[in-house]
């Protein structure tokens, strides 16, 4: 759901914790977020531990991973939040937040989804999510500058964010 109802960035949304408590995600404002739709029984399911790598090998405090599990793409997300954080856990040793499983696509996707989606549209101008593990990368400002299909490697984006890390934040602009 979103907090306002004109959403203008990434940072306008709350979604919901594994808890089912609101996640605001303006606590990673000022932060380059790689947002993914993630699942525990898919072929890409060992993305997870590259996410845990690309995690680890960044190390900056102005960098933060997102996970949304997501049950619609063959059924590969079927168990409880409280079991796929575990899964998340004892598999990959995930550090990062995994949300409440949630939908990415159809009348019931998650309101963030649909603006990212709207923001950069995949291939060939589709905005729906084709599968699990598609990547989206958010500035420090809330803006989507990246898109990625499932078969690209977390690991393989480093520059992108690291290029996205070196920019300065919007409150940063404004004060110059």
């Amino acid at each position: 759901m979103s907090s306002t109802s004109s959403p203008q960035n990434f940072f306008s949304f709350t979604t919901k914790s594994t808890t089912g408590q609101p996640y605001p995600l303006s606590q990673h404002r000022n932060k380059v977020t790689l947002v993914v739709n993630t699942a525990s029984k898919c072929g890409f399911t060992p993305q997870y531990g590259s996410l845990e790598t690309l995690s680890k090998t960044i190390d900056s405090p102005d960098f933060s991973i997102l996970g949304f599990p997501c049950n619609q793409f063959g059924n590969q997300d079927p168990d409880s939040d409280e079991k796929i954080q575990e899964f998340c856990s004892l598999k990959y040793g995930v550090g990062f937040p995994v949300l409440a499983k949630t939908d990415v696509n159809g009348s019931n996707a998650e309101p963030v989804w649909e603006w990212m989606k709207g923001e950069k549209p995949g291939l060939m101008g589709l905005k729906r999510i084709k599968w699990n593990f598609e990547k989206f990368l958010i500035s420090k400002d809330g803006k989507v500058v990246g898109r990625w299909a499932s078969l690209t490697d977390p690991k393989s984006l480093e520059a992108d964010i690291r290029r996205e890390l070196a920019k300065p934040s919007a409150e940063v602009k404004s004060e110059l």
